[in-house]
């Protein structure tokens, strides 16, 4: 197999395509990271990755609060348009028609189209480069309640959530296993697992 080295870059592809929301008693305004996870489970901590020159760094940095709102296939517009357009220039909510509600931030408001809202206080600002990295940890999550089955269990894959490679979105598709499913199914070897998902993209 031949490969061709290029210069350093970040192609850690996919990634999630978040709506942020931030706000500092004035004004809210929502914008798009790519630049987001998790960083520590317990206590709960994420990130978001932001450069300066964005309208909502100094909210965030001022208030200490931001939210990450996850996104699908219905708000796949709305975020690509809130990453291409500025809080400086108009109201993306407005314009977008999305609907901000008190959570329990004091700040920064949740999108109630999205179908999970993972509120944020910011503990430390690292700057990198082009980027400063706000880790934060996880207030509460808001969940709704139109995704849960007939078992009262959240079912994430019917949300439709959207990720992001390389400038493009993309629909998340196929299941291809659950967490241990490699040394639970003892029948199951690699072999029959590439089997497996060759029929899927078959089909």
């Amino acid at each position: 197999m031949e490969k061709e080295v290029w210069k350093p870059g970040t192609l850690v592809y996919p990634v999630p395509a978040v709506l942020v929301s931030c706000g500092d008693g004035k004004k809210d305004n929502i914008f798009t990271v790519a630049w987001t996870g998790t960083i520590c489970t317990d206590p709960a901590m994420t990130y978001i990755s932001v450069r300066k020159e964005r309208f909502s760094y100094d909210i965030i940095k001022k208030t200490g609060e931001f939210c990450i709102n996850l996104t699908t296939k219905d708000l796949a517009f709305a975020t690509d348009y809130a990453g291409v357009k500025s809080g400086r220039d108009e109201d993306k909510i407005k314009t977008l028609g999305l609907h901000l509600n008190k959570g329990k931030n004091d700040f920064a408001k949740i999108v109630e189209e999205s179908p999970v809202n993972i509120e944020c206080k910011v503990k430390e600002i690292k700057e990198l480069g082009s980027h400063d990295m706000f880790l934060a940890e996880v207030v509460c999550v808001n969940v709704d309640k139109k995704y849960f089955d007939d078992t009262n269990k959240f079912d994430m894959s019917k949300c439709g959530l959207i990720a992001y490679t390389h400038g493009k979105y993309y629909e998340l598709g196929n299941e291809l296993g659950k967490f241990g499913f490699s040394v639970k199914k003892k029948y199951l070897t690699p072999m029959t697992f590439y089997s497996m998902i060759a029929k899927v993209h078959i089909a």
